[in-house]
């Protein structure tokens, strides 16, 4: 029988069972999800009808900082991400903590998002009127506390069960662009708005798609969380590169051709008001369709991506307790489930003051915002780590493209990209939620007898 221990460790290795199929279906899984079936309508009170470039833009972001992550996860095939990285080219625990923290409240504020849009949809689904206030926040209150407890009680997540979760999400966008193409062959649809430019008084267009960028960077992110699959994947060194840029360039051809369908069909007002945008659109381009139907694939799909990012959120919480960077109390595992129920309960308690409130736009844009700050950081790691050497061949990317993916970034996450302050508020407070959890845990390993420090 094979060793399966690493080497000079008891500790068993991980099974590397992934292929570039699985990874494929893992890389688009996890981009598709709320931000396109939430966010869309958002983009448009940005831009207007222009609405699939500031999603083609996103894509090139995203594309020109998936180069760096390729570097960086053929270079270190470990499972850990930014955290890693940050942590080798600076050597900075707090830093590395920052980042660490920030990836985890990006995960907060997706799961977030995709309450509010599950409560819209849960509302057309069931023909409930539950207007924009009071009752539509206490659905999303109660569907994060669902996703809680089914947090609490233990999923056993597998990348094969992604294949299913992806087919809905993916099911869904396709019935967008087959009703786009449908109802635009029959003639019906105004294909002249996709080149206007809806702006607020006073403001440029280079602005408005900044703006708009910035907040469709959300519908993007999720192609980092697979290199944490580098230590489970067959000879990643050679897999990762392709498959990651072969799932950025599908989702990005998909986004696209949901936004040109999207708004071909609904005028770019209608598509902005409410949660439920990709609704619209098929109600509006196939009225015959069942739309409870389309509605419980889209609660579907933002269901998925909130239970993922709870359990992302409350695992890391458990992993930084246990590295004695954040407060003991955070790591504790219930005896009988074997879950965080700590963190769990501290992290649901986070989603509900979220919900409570930020809208929609707010949670959409501060996932953005967060993730952009990491992935300027990243960038700027990829190029640090340039002059560190390892044995094994790994690739290697063109030295401009992390130098530009990091200028993009650093802008897109700053307030000349014309980002709403709402993002900086809530990002703000829940990065000074950890600053002081991290202070608190410093002072306890410093000062109190016994403790040991790992900071």
């Amino acid at each position: 029988m094979a060793d399966v221990t690493a080497p000079g460790s008891e500790q068993p290795t991980l099974n590397r069972v992934i292929g570039p199929a699985l990874l494929l279906l893992f890389v688009v899984g996890d981009i598709l999800g709320t931000g396109v079936y939430a966010l869309t309508g958002k983009v448009a009170n940005e831009v207007g009808g222009a609405v699939w470039l500031p999603f083609l833009l996103a894509f090139v972001v995203a594309l020109l900082t998936a180069f760096s992550y390729l570097e960086l996860v053929t270079k270190y095939p470990r499972a850990a991400g930014a955290a890693l990285y940050t942590h080798k080219a600076f050597g900075v625990h707090f830093l590395t903590f920052m980042v660490t923290f920030a990836v985890m409240c990006s995960g907060l504020t997706s799961a977030s998002s995709a309450s509010k849009a599950f409560a819209g949809n849960f509302g057309k689904a069931f023909d409930l009127s539950l207007g924009d206030g009071f009752v539509l926040t206490a659905v999303a209150l109660g569907f994060i506390t669902l996703v809680g407890l089914i947090n609490f009680r233990g999923v056993g997540e597998s990348v094969k069960a992604n294949v299913v979760l992806t087919c809905v999400e993916l099911t869904g966008l396709l019935i967008v662009i087959g009703v786009g193409a449908w109802a635009l062959g029959g003639g019906n649809g105004d294909l002249s708005r996709l080149t206007e430019f809806n702006t607020p008084p006073g403001e440029s267009v280079w602005l408005s798609v900044t703006a708009g960028t910035a907040l469709a960077f959300f519908a993007m992110v999720g192609f980092e969380d697979s290199v944490n699959m580098a230590e489970e994947t067959r000879d990643p060194v050679r897999i990762f590169p392709r498959v990651m840029l072969t799932g950025l360039c599908v989702t990005g051809v998909i986004y696209v051709l949901v936004a040109i369908s999207a708004v071909a069909l609904v005028a770019p007002a209608d598509l902005g008001s409410g949660d439920t945008p990709l609704l619209k659109v098929v109600q509006a381009g196939a009225p015959g369709f069942p739309l409870w139907v389309f509605a419980f694939i889209t609660m579907f799909a933002v269901a998925n991506s909130a239970l993922i990012n709870m359990m992302m959120a409350s695992r890391l919480l458990y992993g930084m307790a246990n590295e004695r960077v954040l407060p003991r109390v955070l790591g504790r595992v219930h005896r009988r489930r074997r879950t965080p129920w700590v963190g769990i309960v501290f992290t649901t308690l986070i989603a509900f003051g979220l919900i409570w409130f930020a809208d929609l736009a707010a949670l959409g844009g501060t996932t953005a915002l967060l993730l952009l700050c990491v992935f300027t950081v990243v960038n700027v790691a990829c190029l640090v780590l340039r002059r560190d050497r390892v044995d094994h061949d790994h690739f290697r990317a063109p030295t401009v493209i992390p130098v530009l993916g990091a200028v993009a970034c650093a802008f897109l996450a700053s307030p000349l990209s014309g980002r709403a302050g709402a993002d900086y508020r809530v990002a703000g407070v829940l990065l000074l939620i950890g600053v002081v959890l991290w202070a608190i845990t410093y002072a306890t390993n410093r000062f109190v007898p016994g403790a040991v420090s790992r900071t």
